[in-house]
């Protein structure tokens, strides 16, 4: 935390205030909102645990470990979307695309399927999972040759395989994964805030760890030579922060599911609004906007079409999908632009 103390300047610290002031209230709002309203004074009361009542136990047996899921997962996500998208030097990257969380999910499933009764083993199998997936994607791309496409492909090659690992465990133990098709596309309709604990102290400790290194995140992004020059052990802290970010993700996907596009969209908003100098300010903003974000998903998902409920990872689909293929013609448009350039010349 030093580092984001040192340097947030004054435009930072008034942007992170506006994101948390909204990221509470859109919490907030979750716990207000949705097929059944609540008043802001009957969700207090039932937080100080002086309400009663209907009211009370929609607050504190559903909606609360909703809320919180979604700020922590989105948080997580974004966190993790930052990192990869900085070590690997593409803004295409994302725990979706690159296969990191088809892994996390498969080493899940694999966890409910073979030792049911340990909830509290499952985020470490789904960082485990999240790990293997990050570097088997980067294995395959440096061996191909790293280019932004070919890591995309990587990872869609990687996310089928984990994905079809995923099914096969599910064929053969039915009830492996309770709302399997939550599961699949991301959502938080049967959380509990016990399956949600064991997920918060992997994430807590892995953004900590990452505020920890974004100084010497600053000088890797400068590149893998300079970082050397300095005396910075390049090849050593990438795996590191990967790894950091694969349990960030790994532990999202735990309670969350496949969620999509969080650590897409976030990190690039984060970037525009506060610059690419200080990787502790993006950290954060990322963080935040990642809960903003999923928290407002999930309300629009409760809302829109209640008393029907769609899961979250349907609503960030249609606000993802478009932003992915905005992503990739803008890249493209920039690419010939360059090329056109240096042909000029």
């Amino acid at each position: 935390m030093n580092s984001l103390r040192i340097f947030c300047t004054r435009r930072h610290k008034t942007g992170l205030a506006a994101l948390g002031l909204l990221a509470a209230l859109a919490g907030l709002l979750s716990l207000c909102l949705g097929p059944v309203p609540v008043a802001p004074g009957e969700v207090l009361s039932a937080l100080l645990g002086k309400g009663g009542g209907t009211a009370a136990q929609i607050i504190l047996y559903a909606r609360l470990p909703r809320t919180f899921g979604c700020l922590l997962a989105g948080s997580a996500l974004a966190l993790s979307g930052a990192v990869i998208q900085g070590v690997l030097g593409n803004p295409l990257a994302a725990p979706n695309i690159i296969g990191v969380n088809a892994g996390a999910g498969f080493f899940t499933a694999l966890c409910c399927a073979l030792w049911p009764a340990r909830t509290a083993a499952v985020p470490l199998a789904a960082f485990l999972g999240a790990l293997t997936g990050v570097l088997l994607v980067l294995f395959i791309a440096e061996r191909a040759g790293a280019s932004r496409m070919t890591l995309v492909l990587a990872g869609a090659a990687v996310s089928g395989m984990f994905s079809a690992g995923i099914d096969a465990v599910v064929t053969f133990f039915p009830d492996a994964l309770n709302g399997y098709t939550d599961f699949r596309v991301g959502g938080a309709s049967s959380l509990s805030l016990s399956r949600v604990l064991p997920a918060f102290w992997l994430i807590l400790a892995a953004a900590a760890l990452l505020f920890l290194l974004s100084g010497a995140l600053d000088v890797l992004l400068l590149g893998v030579e300079t970082a050397r020059s300095l005396g910075l052990p390049a090849r050593p802290l990438r795996l590191v922060l990967l790894a950091l970010a694969a349990a960030l993700a790994g532990a999202a996907v735990s309670f969350m599911g496949l969620l999509g596009f969080v650590g897409l969209i976030v990190p690039h908003m984060a970037r525009r609004l506060f610059g690419e100098d200080r990787s502790a300010v993006v950290l954060a903003a990322s963080a935040l906007g990642g809960g903003l974000l999923l928290t407002l998903c999930d309300l629009l998902a409760r809302c829109l079409f209640a008393p029907y409920i769609l899961p979250v990872g349907v609503v960030l689909a249609l606000l993802g999908g478009p932003f992915f293929l905005w992503l990739l013609l803008s890249g493209r448009r920039g690419g010939r632009r360059r090329g056109a350039s240096r042909r000029h010349i």
